[in-house]
């Protein structure tokens, strides 16, 4: 049997970057006479539906993402648990989810990593049982996520590269008018209330919104959340530590706090938006917890 490499490609990643990336990378799998076969996406969670199918099929040699970490975020949400690796060809806005694995982010030295088949096994999370990868943002981080992806300066930005801007233009549109809420929290099967709370990041991975370091000690593989609370703060204060998140220098401010752990539950009398891994994912309450090592990467 001949094993296929199943390429799932989301042509409007990067704002089409991922299109134009495949027609040269087909180029060098025909050069080097690859197996391999292209599947397009043309609907939400469509990659979600041909991962699950693929992992199936005993010729799938590996799952490889071309886009940005959307389309990781649905891929694996399609073979969690599956023995087939993933391999990712970045081609999105931030690509958070290569950053933190270390994958090239030129697609020509992430196809050669991929050639070399080492492989391996990371942590995933999940909330209200949908998996996510990198970092799952709540309340303010939530709702400037949500705001990015419906902006129309986001497809422009990412063609010229310049995907963070999109992200931190959201910032300072978002930061006029958003009310801090009190929270409560479940960790560790303990309880706690915060009060003033912007935002809660719980992170699988050091990186977001396009090399962001919200929680810079996070690892996939530690079998733990970094978990990153920012309160009680004011809005221009907020403003003048957030340069400091770019090098991870904002958790050394006092209303910054960094937790560890394994699942928690956030509940808040105000609704309170998340995203994961760049994707809208609802609002409170939410359970997330960690899954150690049910992903294989490439």
């Amino acid at each position: 049997m001949i094993k296929l490499y199943a390429f799932i490609v989301n042509r409007f990643s990067g704002g089409g970057k991922a299109s134009k990336i495949l027609v040269h990378m087909e180029n060098t799998l025909k050069e080097k006479d690859i197996s391999y076969q292209v599947y397009v996406t043309n609907r939400q969670h469509h990659a979600t539906d041909l991962a699950r199918e693929l992992s199936q099929k005993r010729e799938t040699k590996a799952i490889i993402a071309v886009g940005g970490d959307g389309t990781v975020h649905e891929i694996i949400n399609g073979m969690v648990g599956s023995d087939i690796p993933l391999g990712i060809i970045p081609a999105g806005s931030g690509n958070d989810f290569c950053r933190g694995m270390g994958i090239p982010l030129n697609y020509v030295h992430a196809l050669e990593r991929i050639f070399k088949d080492e492989r391996k096994l990371i942590d995933v999370g999940s909330i209200n049982n949908e998996f996510f990868a990198t970092i799952v943002g709540i309340g303010f981080d939530g709702k400037v996520a949500r705001e990015t992806n419906q902006s129309q300066n986001k497809r422009i930005l990412s063609l010229a590269g310049l995907g963070r801007i999109s992200y931190i233009i959201n910032v300072l549109k978002v930061l006029l008018y958003y009310q801090p809420t009190n929270v409560d929290l479940i960790m560790n099967q303990e309880q706690s209330n915060h009060q003033h709370v912007w935002l809660i990041a719980i992170a699988n991975s050091p990186f977001y919104a396009g090399g962001m370091m919200i929680c810079p000690g996070a690892k996939n593989n530690d079998q733990l959340f970094d978990i990153c609370i920012v309160k009680g703060i004011s809005r221009w204060q907020l403003l003048r530590i957030f340069p400091s998140v770019f090098k991870g220098k904002h958790i050394k401010h006092p209303s910054v706090t960094i937790l560890k752990a394994k699942e928690l539950e956030i509940s808040s009398p105000t609704p309170m938006m998340a995203h994961g891994d760049g994707e809208f994912l609802g609002e409170t309450p939410f359970k997330i917890m960690i899954s150690p090592k049910t992903l294989c990467v490439l």
